[in-house]
């Protein structure tokens, strides 16, 4: 069972959210904040999977609660995974939540189907990239020119083909697209996918597309 926990300062947001996610049998809603104050108290007593949170809130905003919450910490190993809710005129926030860790964002008219998916493929570990509209956010708020790939450290110990896929993840493709550009099996991506995160110290393909956007790898508008 996969346990939720959904912060919004709109109470008819979460009372629509638990309905929607208590109706499938493998999700349960395990409680529900107002405020990113009150999730930090929520996640530390009902150790909730996935949280849904929102971005504008008050006492404590979503990206603040965030930060908190994914900070590295040695009393708390299982981190639980984060997907920010918001509506498409979303600004830099968003971009800075996926900075933080959050592991995707979900538009708040998703349909219930989409919504209950969103929290799986969160809750397998797994990131929740929407390219179209993920790539525009990044693409609109990377407010830096990009850098010199060759400047960053860490990309030098990169192979040559794990630099192509590390590209080719900035521009939102999935392991299935990925594989067939390079015309390689999906298990070989996701070996390098896996590698690529591991040596670069990034948690998802989220902050992977950010990576590649912050150092050169994509370049926004092309």
């Amino acid at each position: 069972m996969i346990k939720v926990l959904v912060v919004d300062d709109q109470p008819m947001i979460r009372v629509g959210i638990r309905a929607i996610l208590d109706s499938y049998d493998d999700i349960a809603v395990a409680g529900d904040a107002a405020d990113g104050q009150a999730a930090l108290q929520q996640a530390r007593a009902l150790r909730p999977h996935v949280i849904l949170m929102d971005v504008r809130m008050p006492v404590l905003d979503g990206l603040a609660a965030t930060r908190e919450l994914l900070a590295p910490a040695p009393d708390r190993p299982d981190r639980p995974r984060v997907m920010m809710l918001t509506t498409f005129d979303a600004d830099h926030y968003v971009y800075e939540a996926l900075r933080a860790g959050a592991s995707g964002f979900l538009l708040k008219d998703s349909g219930p189907d989409e919504l209950a998916s969103a929290v799986r493929t969160i809750a397998r570990g797994e990131a929740l990239l929407a390219p179209a509209i993920t790539q525009r956010l990044i693409e609109r708020f990377v407010e830096t020119a990009p850098r010199d790939p060759a400047d960053h450290p860490s990309l030098r110990s990169l192979t040559e083909r794990e630099r192509e896929v590390l590209t080719l993840i900035a521009r939102g493709l999935s392991n299935g697209e990925i594989a067939g550009s390079l015309v390689i099996s999906e298990q070989t991506v996701k070996s390098h996918v896996s590698r690529i995160l591991q040596k670069l110290g990034l948690r998802d393909r989220v902050q992977a597309v950010v990576f590649g956007y912050e150092n050169g790898l994509v370049v926004p508008g092309r």
